[in-house]
């Protein structure tokens, strides 16, 4: 029997008010009831819809993950701990402009910019920090403006945001860059396509990052302007164990915080989620533990293969193989999330059987909960 349809309501009930959005920006931009404002998503007016485009696109409602595995790879959902792959290497640009601006490898805004001028894609819907430190959906359509969303902010952001605002006959060809919740909420898009939007096939890449977590924009960012000088900041970053710390580099010294004072800033949704590195993009990418100034690369569909070859002939980017007790240490990582997730969803349900609500079947998640 199929379910029941849901709309604004019951994503207000089930997922804003539970504690579970994770600002994506799914159902931000085109919705006249639901918009961003200081850090959450905010009800406008009451919403009659009761099959919501909202509620379906929604990255913590229900997702069959066959179904949208099958939209990006061709088959079922992958129950490997990073999910699909056809190569995982190690990648760094060789344009020294970029790895002075990005936050490890400077592989993503070396990707983007390749697709731009081979013209793969017309823009790129991306997170931009300003200059007060917020964390910015923005729409690039040039090279300088993607080299000014180089780097990390660690802010959740709603980044699909801008996309619902395209217009329903534009035709632009886009690349997106998100997390795993964005990518995923992107995904269920291409999957379902929306009505009344832009053409979601002219989404020609998907580019996902590695994410443990995310911080609350409006939380966080209190917290940075009672410690710092925010008009000094220059970059934030979390360098890789056994450091523990979250530094700022600020003028004229970087400020170190202990990891654990800023953690009781992450998304409680954080909890909830099963995939660090982006499982449905074309090309996930990220940082590489004792490897400084390298990305760890995931290649997973044929665009995204093409995309990292082209950009290996033009020599816009150095790669190595991934260390095996690299690649060991990524796989443990990300088990342990789909594991720590899957235990918080039956913690919080009360019956295991809830656990289909993230689109596993019963005996994946009893194999990832053993």
């Amino acid at each position: 029997m199929a379910a029941e349809p849901k709309g604004c309501k019951e994503l207000v009930n089930e997922v804003i008010e539970a504690g579970l959005c994770t600002l994506c920006g799914a159902c931000t931009g085109n919705c006249p009831y639901l918009v961003y404002h200081k850090g959450r998503i905010a009800l406008l007016d009451n919403c009659t819809i009761s099959d919501g485009q909202c509620y379906k696109y929604c990255p913590r409602t229900c997702t069959d993950l066959d179904a949208i595995s099958q939209q990006v790879f061709g088959k079922p959902y992958s129950e490997e701990e990073i999910g699909a792959a056809k190569e995982i290497l190690i990648a760094r640009t060789t344009d020294k402009r970029v790895r002075g601006k990005a936050q490890y490898g400077g592989v993503v805004t070396t990707l983007l910019s390749l697709a731009l001028t081979e013209g793969l894609i017309d823009g790129a819907v991306l997170t931009k920090t300003s200059d007060d430190k917020t964390a910015n959906p923005v729409l690039a359509r040039s090279e300088k403006e993607i080299f000014q969303c180089a780097g990390s902010n660690y802010m959740a952001c709603p980044v699909l945001g801008p996309y619902n605002q395209i217009p329903r006959d534009d035709s632009s060809k886009l690349g997106i860059v998100g997390t795993p919740c964005q990518v995923l909420a992107m995904t269920k898009m291409k999957n379902t396509p929306p009505i009344n939007r832009a053409n979601i096939r002219n989404v020609k890449l998907v580019i996902g990052l590695f994410c443990t977590w995310a911080l609350s924009p409006d939380k966080f960012h209190r917290f940075l302007k009672e410690k710092l000088d925010l008009s000094k900041v220059k970059k934030f970053d979390i360098p890789p164990p056994p450091a523990n710390r979250f530094d700022v580099y600020s003028t004229p010294d970087k400020i170190s915080f202990p990891l654990d004072e800023i953690r009781q800033f992450t998304m409680p949704t954080c909890a909830y989620c099963l995939d660090m590195t982006s499982e449905f993009a074309d090309v996930s990418v990220g940082s590489v533990e004792g490897i400084e100034g390298w990305d760890t690369v995931v290649i997973r569909t044929d665009i995204g293969a093409e995309l990292v070859k082209t950009a290996k002939d033009k020599k816009k980017l150095e790669t190595d193989k991934l260390p095996l007790e690299n690649l060991a240490h990524l796989k443990e990582a990300a088990l342990l999330k789909k594991k720590r997730a899957l235990k918080e969803i039956a913690n919080r349900s009360g019956d295991e059987k809830n656990l289909l609500y993230v689109g596993l079947s019963p005996n994946s998640a009893k194999k990832l909960l053993a």
